[in-house]
């Protein structure tokens, strides 16, 4: 996702969309549509015509603008079905996307490609963050009226407001084969000053199921202690995970970076923390309390301790991810020379 697609969506893209759907609509009242689908079905060279609509139909992810409009739905879908509040503990669930491998993903060992993996991720991450954090987007934008992000002489930041990715690592443990379908389940990791990392499993699909919804009617469950069939053992989720990711992102307001904790608090997910909140302390996060003994109110609020494990828990995983960022420093230009330059990269 690059920096200012969500500062265009809402002013540009969104009247955009709905004119051209108005467009559409207009034309195709004009259509006779049972006689084109007789014609389709029964004219000559029809055969060829099904295998080419069956072809695209089993492919239709991996059509020209197909990655667009399965991220731009996700923008789509949020922001006319997402609940108006959500519960603070929901900032660390898990948001889940089905998806197929198409035959066009397929490489010559007759599984998903490993690249393909990557346009997955941009539609997992979309709905997550769009689902969490966009309620805080708007105040964060209009900062120069809600004075939410400060530079450290304390001028408010001016500029639009814009999500960037800063990286991503996958792990393959398992293959997924053509047409075979899978889950994606995206959450947030961890945050430090600068960057919000999730965390993506591939998941066989249809394997796994939360023991609870934060929104209605959107699937079945499990009990909090899912046993084994027969075994009467508690079940390895990992078994069911096909490859995972880590992503990290950084929030804009034009060239200023915003802290990740400002944009998660404007979005009502953040609880309040005494002494120098959640941006003080040496590192950024806040200054590294005693977490002591950690409460969940009647409503199963978290409060600010129960977060703060979350987060250091995953930043375990995630410093590491950001470590490697340092292998920039390794490329050196070929000096002791290079193996060659080849055609068709």
């Amino acid at each position: 996702m690059a920096v200012g697609t969500l500062a265009l969506f809402y002013p540009v893209f969104l009247p955009m969309s709905a004119a051209a759907a108005v467009y559409a609509g207009h034309r195709a009242l004009h259509v006779d549509w049972r006689m084109l689908l007789t014609q389709f079905l029964t004219g000559p060279g029809r055969t060829s015509r099904i295998l080419l609509a069956f072809f695209l139909v089993l492919n239709w992810k991996s059509l020209p603008l197909a990655w667009t409009v399965r991220v731009f739905h996700s923008f789509i879908y949020h922001a006319l079905r997402r609940s108006k509040t959500l519960p603070q503990r929901a900032l660390f669930h898990y948001s889940v996307t089905s998806s197929r491998t198409s035959l066009l993903e397929t490489d010559y060992n007759i599984h998903k490609s490993n690249s393909t993996y990557f346009a997955d991720l941009d539609v997992s991450r979309s709905h997550l963050v769009t689902h969490l954090l966009a309620p805080g987007m708007p105040i964060l934008g209009d900062n120069a009226k809600n004075k939410r992000v400060l530079d450290k002489e304390g001028n408010v930041v001016q500029g639009s407001f814009g999500i960037g990715l800063g990286a991503v690592f996958c792990s393959f443990r398992k293959e997924i084969g053509p047409l075979q379908g899978y889950e994606m389940w995206s959450r947030i990791l961890s945050w430090d000053r600068k960057w919000l990392y999730l965390v993506t499993h591939f998941v066989v699909k249809g394997k796994v199921r939360p023991t609870a919804w934060d929104r209605k009617r959107m699937g079945p469950t499990r009990d909090r202690v899912q046993k084994a069939d027969g075994s009467g053992e508690t079940v390895d989720f990992g078994q069911y995970v096909i490859a995972t990711a880590i992503s990290k992102y950084v929030f804009k307001l034009g060239r200023f970076t915003v802290h990740p904790a400002l944009v998660i608090e404007a979005a009502g997910l953040l609880p309040e923390r005494p002494g120098e909140g959640w941006k003080g302390g040496e590192t950024g996060t806040g200054t590294p309390e005693d977490l002591g003994d950690l409460v969940e109110d009647e409503q199963g609020q978290w409060d600010w301790k129960r977060v703060e494990v979350e987060r250091r828990k995953g930043l375990q995983y995630a410093e590491h991810f950001a470590a490697l960022d340092g292998t920039n420093s390794l490329f050196d230009g070929g000096e002791d020379g290079a193996i060659g330059s080849f055609p068709l990269g």
